[in-house]
């Protein structure tokens, strides 16, 4: 293991980004058992309130991202260890501000509400994203060989796949197309699901047999998946209010 971790992740110049992802995660369930003992109201955990009004910790959050991104920038040319301090930081602030990423979403506090599974898959997307930033995957990198067309071509048309697929609602496939590209032409060409913009815009009023298919397949296959997400969600970070069909159809 030590072997490893030296050849891969230090020899690499990887060690502030490990940091910053060992932070993200350490520092989520922290916030997340947390809060689960202020809403059962055990011992001395409580909310951090000033007078009547209630500090979120997102605030807390902010403040350790600003730390830790201009440290960043001021050791950047020292050591990893310096630069691996200050990416630590930053991780712990940034899994502050992704736990209540609903909040900041919705201008309300929705954290224990059906809508606050935002933060949720907020933090899961950070987490498998930066997973394959540490394992050496790119975003828009074609480094297979010379390409047959202009690598600027292939990027462009990479970013319009994206988009595509993430308008049909498919935001896994999105994230993980921007590092595997056959996935973007995988979910650019399915059938869109019911509730993103593109069946709003191309099936309501227009194909009223695409959007019967798409309701089809969101019930047979995407529900039993949306419903063990959940389930994972809710052993991580606790139990939301338990959404209704037509609601966890058009957001989950």
């Amino acid at each position: 293991m030590e072997k490893w971790f030296h050849g891969s992740i230090i020899a690499t110049g990887r060690l502030p980004l490990f940091c910053f992802f060992v932070a993200l995660i350490v520092a989520f369930i922290a916030t997340r058992i947390n809060v689960r003992l202020i809403r059962a109201k055990v011992g001395w955990f409580r909310n951090v309130n000033v007078g009547e009004m209630h500090i979120h910790h997102v605030v807390f959050g902010v403040v350790l991202m600003l730390v830790g991104g201009v440290a960043g920038m001021v050791v950047s040319g020292a050591s990893q260890v310096g630069h691996a301090v200050a990416a630590s930081v930053f991780g712990i602030g940034s899994a502050l501000v992704l736990d209540e990423f609903a909040l900041i979403l919705h201008l309300h506090d929705v954290y224990w509400e059906e809508e606050g599974r935002t933060s949720v898959d907020a933090v899961f997307i950070a987490v498998a994203v930066t997973g394959l930033l540490l394992i050496g995957l790119r975003p828009l990198s074609w480094d297979f060989g010379p390409p047959l067309v202009d690598p600027a071509a292939l990027i462009l048309g990479n970013l319009v796949l994206a988009v595509i697929t993430l308008l049909k609602g498919k935001i896994w496939t999105g994230m993980a197309g921007l590092f595997l590209p056959f996935l973007l032409l995988v979910g650019a060409v399915r059938l869109a699901r019911p509730g993103s913009p593109w069946a709003h815009w191309f099936f309501v009023g227009r194909s009223p047999r695409k959007m019967a298919k798409a309701i089809h397949r969101e019930e047979r296959w995407r529900r039993p998946a949306i419903r063990a997400k959940i389930a994972f969600q809710e052993f991580l970070s606790g139990r939301h209010d338990l959404p209704s069909t037509r609601r966890l159809r058009r957001h989950t």
